[in-house]
């Protein structure tokens, strides 16, 4: 239930969010019309349509994108006619004459009063606009998209889909139901009713446009980068069920150390959050023998949820290896569990590269079938529990930073257990590359999926063909979009380069730009140029290329190709691969 109740927020917070522009021509123009009749059954239909087909998005079948291109479209068309018909009585009578029931449907709203408005003809522009919107995955949105990737599409991310819907439609008709006073008002005092109509005629032909065309992701990226993400926080913070159960207080962040009384033991105002479930479930462990809870009693244990190719998780390994390292001989043990996002992440090969790379050396459980992420009901990558010497959990953190707070946390901890630690500076780890903190002061541009189970703000204009080869262009995506060029196969997760000189492009704005790729099957190194508006890099070159712009994908992992040693400025990046096979996964920026 808790849960429902966070999705519907969630879509109520979406109001505030410039992804919901696109819908509210559409939505408005129903305003005056009677809400039961009118305007209750479109956002209905609006809710239920979103809540179906992303839905079928998340079972990722290459016919439910088909079918999603296709019933796109036809909204489009629908939604066209629907607008002409507001401009011109006279062509919403024409047009009713040779499709006389959908006719009917489409205009009664706007013949002159004759008609009474219908919940069939309300009903069909709602579902015309489900199948148009595309809320933006918020941190909410994205805890269920994300559980859905791990356990697969069942009834459960269906009502919870549906509930974060329902908020949207909410904040939605209240805001239609404040308008139709307006534009009552209007109607009374100045006579306008006709030109009302035709402007809001205007605004859905102008909305279809922005849309068809693919304009809407672009344009809205220019104009607004307001985000609910810290709103979203605070629900979550709120609302989400305690993991463990048996908590009576909610974990803070805010770390207080009480002055010491010499005559009892240390205690800590960390809450009790529930006892630590079991590290059973890993398939194997590095850098250890597999660990159980009855060896690390009378320990205080940092457990770090990362995925190798995630880069909030690669910004966060440093700090956890200084933690690892400075309070080893105080009693912490760290064990980072490697719950992987895609499937090249559960080769532990390829881990076992990865945590040389980054030089940890503390113990990774490899959870390839998630049993301690379900354990720990985590739903984050990365996230941090602590656990003390009695085996309870007593402080949480997810995603990157707060470093400060959680060593606190550490040391509150060790102290409780009788050791002896002093309260000390933190630690300041000398991170390079992709290692290094994120400029959050300049990043306009989000984590970008390029299989088609998530993908956005594709800007090539042959669209995007799921499990197909198909040949690509790009000519200048706008901000935050992106393109193929060359011959594809664009599969669930990744997109497969088939003949070699094809490309991708991205119009971004961060200092940092990040690509996760892979060599493909037959492993074997694949040659690469990049360019930032359409020359080498030079000194804005990442730490996996030269100021040329070459690079060698030679294994699956995530590459910093740009850097942004000036000013951080919206740039057009390209990148040319000079063999075939080589397999693109996802940007991250920093």
């Amino acid at each position: 239930m808790t849960l429902l109740i966070i999705a519907y927020l969630g879509g109520v917070l979406t109001i505030l969010s410039p992804c919901i522009l696109p819908v509210l021509p559409f939505v408005f123009a129903r305003a005056g019309q009677p809400f039961v009749r009118s305007t209750l059954p479109m956002l209905a239909g609006m809710a239920t349509t979103f809540a179906l087909v992303a839905t079928l998005a998340a079972v990722g079948g290459s016919w439910a994108i088909r079918a999603n291109e296709y019933g796109r479209l036809a909204a489009i068309v629908l939604l066209a006619l629907f607008g002409a018909s507001l401009l011109s009585p006279r062509f919403a009578s024409t047009l009713a004459r040779p499709i006389v029931d959908l006719g009917n449907n489409l205009v009664n709203a706007s013949r002159s009063g004759r008609t009474a408005p219908t919940v069939k003809s309300a009903l069909l522009l709602g579902v015309a606009t489900g199948l148009l919107w595309a809320p933006c995955a918020g941190p909410i949105l994205g805890l269920v998209l994300t559980g859905a990737a791990l356990q697969g599409a069942n009834l459960q991310t269906t009502f919870l889909l549906a509930a974060y819907a329902a908020g949207a439609a909410s904040s939605l008709a209240v805001a239609l139901l404040v308008g139709g006073k307006i534009f009552a008002a209007m109607k009374r005092s100045l006579g306008v009713g006709d030109r009302i109509r035709q402007v809001l005629g205007a605004a859905v032909l102008a909305g279809v446009a922005v849309i068809a065309f693919g304009l809407d992701t672009s344009l809205l990226a220019r104009l607004s980068y307001a985000s609910t993400a810290s709103l979203e926080q605070a629900v979550l913070d709120r609302l989400h069920a305690k993991p463990f159960g048996a908590a009576s207080e909610v974990a803070s962040n805010d770390v207080t150390i009480p002055a010491a009384d010499v005559k009892k033991p240390f205690r800590s105002d960390l809450p009790v959050e529930g006892h630590a479930p079991s590290f059973g479930g890993a398939v194997e462990w590095l850098n250890s023998e597999p660990l159980t809870t009855e060896q690390l009693r009378g320990k205080v244990v940092l457990v770090d949820f990362w995925t190798y190719s995630c880069i909030n998780c690669i910004r966060t390994i440093p700090y956890v290896r200084a933690w690892a390292e400075k309070y080893v001989d105080q009693g912490l043990v760290v064990i980072g569990v490697h719950a992987p996002e895609f499937a090249f992440e559960k080769k532990i090969d390829n881990v076992k590269k990865a945590v040389a790379d980054f030089k940890i050396g503390y113990p990774v459980a490899i959870d390839n079938d998630y049993k301690i992420w379900r354990a720990f009901e985590n739903s984050y990558w990365p996230a941090a529990y602590l656990i003390d010497a009695k085996g309870q959990i007593r402080y949480h953190h997810f995603g990157e930073g707060n470093y400060g707070t959680t060593e606190k946390a550490i040391q509150d901890l060790l102290r409780e257990a009788g050791s002896q630690t002093a309260a000390s500076a933190a630690v300041a780890p000398d991170a390079t590359g992709a290692e290094a903190g994120p400029d959050l002061g300049n990043i306009r541009s989000g984590e970008t999926y390029i299989g088609y189970a998530q993908a956005a703000n594709f800007a090539s204009p042959e669209g995007l063909q799921a499990d197909a080869a198909q040949n690509y262009s790009i000519a200048e995506p706008g901000l935050n979009g992106w393109g193929l060029s060359g011959t594809w196969t664009v599969g669930k997760d990744q997109a497969t380069l088939d003949q070699p000189g094809g490309g991708i492009a991205y119009r971004f704005s961060a200092r940092d730009l990040h690509l996760v790729l892979g060599p493909g099957a037959d492993a074997k190194p694949i040659r690469f140029q990049v360019t930032v508006d359409g020359k080498a890099p030079g000194a804005d070159h990442g730490s996996d290329v030269d100021a040329n712009g070459n690079g060698v994908v030679s294994a699956t992992r995530l590459y910093q190709l740009v850097r942004q040693s000036g000013p951080v400025v919206a740039r057009n990046f390209e990148i040319r691969f000079l063999d075939p096979g080589v397999q693109a996964y996802a940007f991250t920026f920093g």
